[in-house]
């Protein structure tokens, strides 16, 4: 009885820490990637507007996006499921990412730092799963 309530009480703490979404790290870079997203699509070619560039710029807002609406969420597994959307949204960036950089819309170096945020992102995101299991 004694372990189920301790279990429990770390539970509510971890949901209290989640509903202000905007103290998480995790959010505040996704926030941030996001941003850099639609400053380096402001550069892609008119003809992709519709098509890559529309693309990168909603599977990056996803990130921070589905970060909120999981925080306000009533369980930890409904946050472990916007968390999972957050992933397949981090991989559709990376691939995004790839294909710019492979049609010389960035630079290597352009590329290399948006991705270093994006592995970062990841790997808190990948944590935040686990502290949720």
């Amino acid at each position: 009885m004694k372990k189920k309530i301790v279990k429990t009480m770390k539970r509510l703490k971890v949901k209290q820490k989640m509903q202000d979404f905007k103290k998480l790290k995790i959010w505040q870079l996704g926030r941030e990637f996001t941003k850099d997203i639609y400053d380096i699509t402001e550069h892609f070619p008119k003809h992709e507007f519709h098509s890559m560039t529309n693309q990168l710029r909603r599977a990056s807002y996803s990130i921070p996006s589905n970060i909120a609406e999981g925080c306000g969420k009533n369980s930890q597994k409904e946050l472990g499921r916007y968390l999972s959307i957050v992933n397949g949204s981090i991989k559709e960036c990376e691939c995004f990412l790839i294909l710019s950089k492979d049609l010389e819309y960035i630079t290597n170096k352009e590329f290399n730092e948006l991705n270093q945020k994006l592995e970062i992102i990841a790997k808190m995101c990948n944590k935040l799963l686990m502290k949720l299991n």
